[in-house]
């Protein structure tokens, strides 16, 4: 009877060392990394992204940079909050789960990269699109991001002055 809690223990113990082992994924800080909306978004950050989706689930992996987070091994999603907030943009603009987000991929990128617009301090969120949908991604982060300050908001180009 009593070697039963000592192997749950043992099992516990070696789940924690083996989690533990996730590589670190390098990132750079965002120049807004430390206003306090980060901290607010980063601690609500799910451990596992896309459960239950193709592509998933993704488990998060620690990183070494402030306002900073990426889930998948390899790495499939990162995330910074407190980057310089967009201006007026031509960019396709997508809203998912009620936050707007542009599409700032560089042509011949092979990862697709998103930014809230009209949230301050902003949000990147780059995405192997090989590994999972980038909708998928950002409509499980969207409650997550609301959380910055909501300063604007895409419109259509028709009503563009």
């Amino acid at each position: 009877m009593r070697r039963l809690p000592i192997a749950l223990a043992l099992a516990g113990l070696a789940a924690a060392t083996l989690s533990a082992c996730a590589s670190t994924v390098s990132l750079e800080p965002a120049p807004d990394a430390t206003a306090p909306q980060c901290a607010s978004v980063i601690v609500a950050l799910p451990d596992v992204l896309a459960e239950g989706q193709v592509g998933g689930p993704l488990a998060e992996r620690p990183t070494d940079a402030q306002a900073t987070a990426a889930w998948g091994e390899p790495t499939a999603v990162t995330l910074r909050c407190g980057v310089p907030v967009p201006g007026p943009s031509t960019a396709t603009c997508l809203t998912i789960s009620g936050v707007d987000w542009i599409d700032v991929t560089e042509e011949g990128s092979e990862a697709q990269t998103y930014v809230t617009y009209g949230r301050d301090p902003a949000v990147e969120v780059v995405i192997d699109p090989e590994v999972i949908s980038g909708g998928t991604v950002l409509g499980e982060l969207g409650s997550m991001v609301s959380r910055t300050d909501e300063v604007g908001a895409c419109i259509s180009p028709a009503d563009a002055p």
